[in-house]
C-alpha cells in the first residue's frame, strides 16, 4: 500500500542532499601514503554514513545490490526478513505476467437464470456473474499518468446495461444478482488492518469488481461560515448512508474534516469543518459489499433505460470452506507451465443461462502496469486469485498464495528467505529478504517477458509512485522500481542504470522506522544514488 501521508519540507543533512542530486559527497581526504579507497569502499562508506544519522539510525535496514549475472554488488542484512509493504507486488505481478500472459483477459457477463419471451420479459433472475476482471470501471488504458482516470466511473457497467436493452429485455419478474462466486468470498487478507478497511486501498476483493470497488465521497463548503457542508456521491449510486454534521468554516482555513464507517457498516459519518470558498474534500471510499453494490448500481442503470424490474438487487457469494492450516497449505508444491501461455481469455464461471451482455477485460499486460506505477492493492489481489483458480484447487487467498510461493521457488528464491499472506503487500505478517528480491529481479530480467515486466515499473522522475522522485539528473529516467509503504516500513526494489552504463538489480527494505516517512523515503534515494554513482 502507499497511503497518503501529509510531506512537508524537511532538512536534509549535506551527504543525503548531495546523492539526492547525483554527486558524490566529500568525504574526508585519506592521510598522506595511504592508498585511495577503492569505490566499493567509499560505497560502503556512503551507506554507512547514510544509515547511521540520526533520522536513519533507530530504523532495520536490509539492503541488496547485485549485477543481473548474479555478482553481489553490496549486501546488508541481506538475509533477514522484512515486511515488503509493496514491494510483495513484483512477486504477484511477475507470476501473473509469466503463467497467465500479458495478453490474457478475463470476461464480465450479464446471463439470465431461464429464457426471455417474445415480448422481452425475462420470468427469472439477470444474472451480473463476475469473473475477476480489475478493468469494469472508468479508468483509462493504457495507463498514463494524467489520464488514469475518468469521471465516469461505471462507464462499463453502463456499457454492459446498454447491451442488455440492445438484446430487446424489456422487463424482469426477478431479481438483478451481483454474483462473485467465481472466487470464495475471502475480502480481506490475512494481517490487514482493520482501519484501512475504510479507504479505498483497503476496498475488498471480489470477482465482481467495479471502479476498483471505490465510491467518491466529495464534501464542498456551504455559502457562509456554519453552514452545513453538501456530501454528494460520484457514481450516485443508493447505497451508504451518510450522517452529516460538519460544518462550514471561515476562508482560508485549513479542512478539519472527519469520516467515519465502522466495519460491515452502511453509514458513513462525517464531521468537522471544511473551509469556505475552497474546493472542498475529495474521498475514496471503499465498498463494503462490492457484488451487491454492482447489483444496486445496474438496477439502477437498467431502471432509467426504460427496463422494469419487479425484484430487488442483491449479491450472491460462494462462502469458503477450506479448512486446512494456510501456512502448511502454501507449502504444498504445484506444478507450474515452464513457458508464458499463449494468448487466450481466462475460462469465465460456468453458466446455465443465456449470455445477453459480455464485457472483456483489458489485456493482462495494461493491467499489471497500472498496478504496479500506481500500487493498486486490488488488482494485484485479483491477479492472485487468478492464478489460484487456473493453477490451484481454486481462486482463494491461500491457494493463489500457494501458486506465487512455487513460481518464486522455480525462479530460484530460497523457500526460507519469504512467505506472503497476501498478493499486496498489505498484509502486515509478509516478510521477504532483500536478497529474496534481487533473485526475483534477476529471474524476470533474464526472461523474454522481462523487458515487458520492467516497463510496468514506476520510473524514477517520470510516472507512476515514482514520478516526483530521482527527478535530477543522472537518475532521471534511470531507476525502474515498485515503491512499498506500510505503517513503519518503506520500501524500494527494481533496477537502477549505474554511472557505468550497465544495469544492477537493487533491493532497499526498511521497517521499524520513525512515524515521519519523509526521512527513510530520502535516506532510500540517496542510497540509490550512491549505488548508481559508485558503479
Amino acid at each position: 500500500m502507499n497511503s497518503i501521508r501529509a510531506v512537508g519540507f524537511h532538512a536534509v543533512s549535506p551527504i543525503l542532499f548531495s546523492l539526492l542530486i547525483g554527486l558524490t559527497p566529500a568525504l574526508p581526504a585519506a592521510p598522506r601514503g595511504t592508498p585511495v579507497a577503492s569505490s566499493q569502499t567509499k560505497l560502503d562508506r556512503q551507506i554507512e554514513a547514510l544509515l547511521t544519522a540520526p533520522e536513519a539510525a533507530q530504523a532495520h535496514w536490509g539492503i541488496s545490490v547485485t549485477t543481473l549475472d548474479g555478482r553481489v554488488v553490496y549486501a546488508k542484512n541481506d538475509a533477514q526478513l522484512f515486511a515488503p509493504a509493496s514491494d510483495a507486488k513484483l512477486c504477484t505481478t511477475a507470476a501473473a505476467l509469466a503463467l497467465l500472459g500479458p495478453a490474457a483477459t478475463t470476461a464480465t457477463r450479464v446471463l439470465t437464470s431461464q429464457p426471455v419471451d417474445a415480448a422481452g420479459v425475462l420470468h427469472g433472475d439477470l444474472i451480473l456473474q463476475g469473473n475477476g476482471d480489475a478493468s469494469l470501471s472508468g479508468r483509462v488504458y493504457p495507463y498514463h499518468l494524467h489520464t488514469e482516470r475518468s469521471d465516469v466511473p461505471l462507464a462499463t457497467l453502463e456499457a454492459l446495461a446498454d447491451q442488455v436493452v440492445q438484446r430487446g429485455l424489456r422487463s424482469i419478474s426477478g431479481n438483478i444478482i451481483g454474483d462473485d462466486t467465481a472466487f470464495p468470498f475471502e475480502r480481506y487478507g490475512y494481517g490487514w488492518i482493520w482501519d484501512d478497511l475504510e479507504w479505498g486501498y483497503g476496498a475488498p476483493i471480489s470477482a465482481l469488481t467495479v471502479n476498483d470497488n471505490v465510491v467518491y465521497l466529495n464534501v464542498f463548503p456551504g455559502a457562509h461560515p456554519g453552514d452545513p457542508v453538501t456530501a454528494l456521491w460520484n457514481p450516485d449510486t443508493a447505497y451508504y448512508t451518510v450522517e452529516n454534521t460538519a460544518r462550514t468554516s471561515t476562508a482560508g482555513a485549513q479542512p478539519s474534516l472527519g469520516v467515519d464507517r465502522q466495519p460491515g457498516s452502511k453509514t458513513v459519518r462525517i464531521f468537522g469543518t471544511v473551509p469556505a470558498e475552497g474546493t472542498g474534500v475529495h474521498l475514496a471510499l471503499a465498498i463494503e459489499d462490492p457484488a451487491e453494490f454492482a447489483a444496486i448500481a445496474f438496477r439502477q442503470m437498467l431502471a432509467q433505460r426504460g427496463v422494469q424490474v419487479t425484484g430487488d438487487a442483491v449479491a450472491r457469494h460462494r462462502w469458503p470452506i477450506d479448512t486446512s492450516h494456510f501456512e502448511a497449505e502454501q507449502r504444498v508444491p504445484v506444478t507450474l507451465p515452464k513457458a508464458s501461455p499463449v494468448a487466450a481469455p481466462l475460462p469465465p464461471a460456468n453458466a446455465a443461462g443465456m449470455v445477453l451482455a459480455t464485457h472483456s477485460s483489458v489485456p493482462l499486460l495494461e493491467d499489471i502496469t497500472v498496478t504496479n506505477k500506481a500500487s493498486q492493492n486490488l488488482h494485484a489481489e485479483l491477479m492472485l486469485r487468478l492464478l489460484g483458480k487456473q493453477y490451484g484447487a481454486d481462486g482463494s487467498l491461500v491457494e493463489g498464495t500457494r501458486v506465487i510461493r512455487q513460481f518464486l521457488i522455480n525462479a530460484g528464491v530460497a523457500p526460507e528467505d519469504f512467505f506472503l499472506y497476501d498478493g499486496s503487500g498489505m498484509s502486515t505478517q509478509d516478510v521477504v529478504t532483500p536478497r529474496a528480491l534481487t533473485q526475483l529481479l534477476r529471474y524476470a530480467a533474464a526472461q523474454p517477458w522481462g523487458t515487458e515486466f520492467r516497463g510496468t515499473l514506476p520510473v524514477g522522475g517520470v510516472d507512476g509512485s515514482l514520478a516526483g522522485r530521482f527527478f535530477h539528473r543522472p537518475l532521471k529516467g534511470r531507476i525502474f522500481a515498485k515503491t512499498g509503504t506500510l505503517r513503519e516500513a518503506n520500501s524500494l526494489s527494481g533496477y537502477v542504470v549505474a554511472r557505468s552504463g550497465r544495469m544492477l538489480a537493487f533491493s532497499i527494505l526498511c521497517d521499524a522506522h520513525r512515524p515521519n516517512v519523509v526521512d527513510t523515503t530520502q535516506t532510500i534515494d540517496a542510497i540509490v544514488a550512491a549505488i548508481a554513482a559508485a558503479n
